[in-house]
């Protein structure tokens, strides 16, 4: 049994790996805390969200920072933003994009009713500020040509024309204003450079909006998860079908499991392993 329980265990290892292979699952990222539905109650349980994914990240051996940060009026935070920065910290976390609803006995209520909240979570890439426009050789095609001005200018009578082609992408770009063919050269590469800048702004675009699209309004119905505390304790992902009855464990960052379900496409597993 020792070594079928090993193997098992190896295979789960190889099927997370592999569901952690995206192009930005190694990276860090940054994660958006925002209350919604629920006023000073769910401000309050954005900080409870904090708190419980500051522990799961040291737990893991990341580093957290809070980034920007709008307190409550009353409690807790309107929205908290975070760094995370550590090995696969976007690739595990992702899983956590969605709405969090929370029932409990409110204790901003003096008569002690039963309150539902919702949060929503996001989690982006983190992708460098300084954008580095490399262009080696084999990706261009550099040659000069006679311009196509008006008829007796010097442009037409001189190949000093640049036209420079982006194999990669089939930008094509042709300078003809300046005098020289390096001054031409120069700007053909300063408004390639610019190009390829612009496109990859909006690949990151896409990355964030491919992102924003998983969330959903902030209210009753949209929840990824459920953590109730009254009148009973339990959370579960209605993802999964994943759920605990241990929920201070929970809330103080033992999310390995249910993150893990996630990322590998389990579908309702009967509960998260005894304690």
């Amino acid at each position: 049994m020792g070594a079928l329980g090993d193997v098992e265990t190896q295979v789960k290892q190889l099927e997370l790996a592999k569901m952690l292979s995206g192009e930005n699952d190694r990276r860090n990222c940054f994660m958006d805390i925002n209350a919604g539905a629920g006023g000073t109650e769910s401000m309050d349980w954005a900080a409870m969200l904090l708190r419980m994914y500051t522990r799961y990240c040291e737990k893991r051996g990341w580093k957290v920072e809070i980034s920007d940060a709008v307190p409550g009026e009353e409690a807790g935070f309107k929205n908290v933003s975070l760094h995370v920065q550590g090995d696969f910290a976007y690739g595990y976390l992702k899983a956590e994009v969605g709405v969090h609803r929370l029932v409990r006995i409110s204790p901003f209520d003096s008569n002690a009713r039963r309150q539902t909240s919702f949060v929503s979570v996001d989690v982006y890439p983190e992708i460098d500020d300084e954008v580095k426009i490399e262009i080696p050789e084999t990706d261009y095609e550099l040659k000069f040509i006679r311009g196509s001005g008006a008829g007796g200018q010097k442009v037409n009578k001189t190949s000093s024309t640049a036209q420079l082609r982006h194999l990669p992408t089939g930008i094509l770009i042709t300078t003809q204003t300046e005098r020289s063919q390096s001054a031409n050269r120069d700007m053909a590469f300063q408004i390639l450079r610019a190009r390829l800048y612009d496109l990859e702004m909006k690949r990151r675009a896409d990355v964030r909006n491919a992102a924003e699209d998983q969330k959903k309004d902030i209210s009753f119905g949209s929840q990824i998860r459920s953590y109730v505390l009254a009148p009973y304790r339990m959370v579960k992902d209605l993802r999964t079908g994943m759920e605990t009855g241990n929920v201070d464990k929970f809330l103080d960052g033992d999310l390995d499991d249910f993150i893990t379900a996630q990322l590998m496409g389990v579908k309702n597993p009967s509960r998260a392993p005894p304690e």
